[in-house]
């Protein structure tokens, strides 16, 4: 029987917001680039981000995909938030999501992970605009009832309205007190490698103003 084993989570980053939708399509001779969004939209929101989780080990590979990420940044105070559903995590073997529901994320006892924190230096918008920029966010990761401090890497840009972050960064099951069985704890590894990618449009002037 395959078990595999949690994950956690995370990053970066996340706490509500609407996905960038694709537009629709227009004739190329009609279609435009974005206006970029006021100096003054500095909030962004999002409620589908992506996070995955991988972790390779002898008995068995063990990757699942989160489309359900809730996120906002304030980048005036370089504060941000985001929400993980645990339930939303998608395998490919059914029986795998089931173990990693039941036995490892305890996801009916624990039904969300969350972070928050705040960026070391906030990118100023220009340089966001400019292309890529390496950032660093410190904060408090509460994966499995546990909440630990953390610091973790990140990239952010401005993509027309949209803010763009990603990271990438490891999660050590013990130290969110998530149990591998004795039977399979030496064939299930002890480290999740964790991956965020949030597309934020920025909030509607009656939320960004509050």
């Amino acid at each position: 029987m395959k078990t595999f084993f949690p994950l956690v989570l995370c990053l970066l980053l996340a706490a509500p917001l609407a996905e960038a939708q694709t537009a629709a399509a227009l004739p190329v001779a009609a279609a435009a680039s974005p206006a970029p969004a006021p100096a003054s939209a500095r909030r962004y929101l999002t409620n589908s981000g992506q996070v995955t989780f991988f972790s390779s080990a002898p008995l068995e590979d063990i990757e699942a995909l989160n489309r359900e990420v809730s996120a906002v940044f304030e980048l005036n105070s370089g504060k941000l938030a985001f929400s993980i559903p645990m339930r939303s995590f998608q395998f490919i073997n059914p029986l795998m999501q089931e173990h990693f529901n039941e036995n490892y994320a305890e996801s009916d006892k624990y039904p969300r992970s969350r972070f928050s924190g705040t960026l070391l230096r906030v990118p100023t918008e220009e340089e966001l605009r400019q292309g890529p920029q390496n950032v660093e966010v410190q904060g408090e990761l509460n994966i499995h009832g546990v909440t630990r401090k953390v610091k973790v890497p990140g990239i952010m840009y401005l993509r027309g309205n949209e803010l763009v972050v990603t990271s990438k960064f490891a999660v050590e099951t013990a130290d969110y007190k998530i149990r591998i069985p004795a039977l399979v704890r030496d064939n299930i590894a002890k480290t999740i490698d964790v991956s965020i990618v949030l597309a934020c449009p920025p909030a509607p002037a009656a939320t960004a103003s509050r």
